[in-house]
């Protein structure tokens, strides 16, 4: 009776109210689940953006904010896979699937260049720059979704006129830049390994293993649609590979929860404890390496100069080296300067 009802009232959609087919029960559960968890968190990103004083850490929040955006796309997209294939839900499939993971993986690759420079000692990043680097790394994805569903909608060979092989190879084909991306960020983190400053290495071994964990999924997902599939059809004497939609949905479900719990979930626990710290003083966010303070102790002890008579006088030095401007010595008051005293031996030689 229920199955009867399901089918009358969503037609073409009856997978998203199907009780018998447990894949689709699963999925849609935990993509529901995955979207109010998203919610949530945008709405705690939302909240610490106003708290958060340093600004090596607040740079990166809006890149963050967006990514969270992306992995929200992501669960909503997973439920134009549970339903049946159709003119409707194709382009959607082709387009939004590879437009969403290159913008999560560009917000990674984002961070991960700005991790780069901050473990290294060095200025961050404004949140301009590396929002700007995440939205430029992804357009090359857009453009390359957006020619190909206008290509296959305005010819007369539609997408339900194509063959089941080459829906599946134009879909795989359409990701090799957001694969690109995916290797790009994986030696990237790499590279925030390599650094003086531990403390933003911490960050870098997030983005690392949720890179990690996403190309074995993609790797997984990708050789049973291209290999696995066909096969087991094959094998079941099956005219048509009946799992190539739930093998899809399940790594974009299982990618996308991935990037909650490796990345964004210890990622916001990092700023909320940064959120109840002041913005550092320069220098002592991390510690100086050992070449450097020699440097500085070095300079410190040349405090003699030669003036344009010859003569040595007193020079002071700041910590870098720099003699201190003449314009902040106050003229009404005197100084003493202290000279050297020659020992008895060395009086005598003169």
């Amino acid at each position: 009776m229920y199955e009867d009802e399901c089918i009358k009232s969503t037609e073409d959609y009856y997978l998203l109210c199907d009780t018998e087919g447990p894949w689709a029960t699963v999925l849609e559960a935990l993509a529901a689940i995955g979207i109010a968890v998203t919610i949530l968190l945008l709405l705690a990103f939302l909240f610490l953006m106003r708290r958060v004083q340093d600004c090596s850490h607040w740079n990166v929040l809006p890149t963050q904010f967006l990514f969270l955006l992306g992995v929200l796309g992501l669960f909503s997209l997973a439920f134009a896979f549970i339903a049946p294939f159709s003119e409707q839900t194709a382009p959607v499939r082709y387009f939004l699937f590879g437009v969403f993971f290159a913008l999560c993986f560009s917000c990674l690759l984002a961070h991960a260049f700005n991790l780069v420079r901050l473990v290294r000692d060095r200025v961050s990043y404004s949140w301009l720059t590396v929002l700007g680097i995440a939205i430029g790394a992804s357009l090359l994805q857009i453009v390359i979704a957006i020619e190909y569903v206008t290509l296959i909608m305005t010819r007369g060979l539609t997408f339900m006129h194509m063959t089941l092989c080459q829906l599946n190879l134009d879909f795989v084909v359409l990701l090799v830049y957001v694969l690109f991306l995916m290797a790009l960020t994986f030696f990237v983190s790499k590279a925030t390994f390599c650094g003086p400053c531990d403390n933003w290495k911490k960050h870098g071994k997030l983005i690392f293993v949720t890179v990690l964990v996403s190309i074995i999924i993609w790797v997984v997902w990708i050789s049973m649609l291209m290999r696995g599939n066909p096969q087991l059809a094959a094998c079941c004497s099956q005219q048509h590979p009946q799992w190539d939609d739930p093998i899809i949905c399940i790594g974009l479900v299982s990618n996308a929860w991935v990037f909650l719990l490796l990345y964004v979930i210890p990622e916001l626990c990092i700023l909320f404890r940064a959120s109840r710290q002041d913005c550092p003083p320069p220098g002592i966010a991390c510690t100086v390496p050992t070449y450097q303070r020699n440097l500085c102790v070095e300079n410190q002890e040349l405090s003699r100069a030669r003036d344009s008579d010859g003569a040595e006088e007193d020079v002071a030095l700041t910590s870098h080296g720099a003699p201190i401007q003449l314009q902040n010595v106050d003229p009404t008051q005197e100084y003493i300067i202290p000279r050297a005293k020659l020992s008895s031996q060395q009086d005598a030689g003169l």
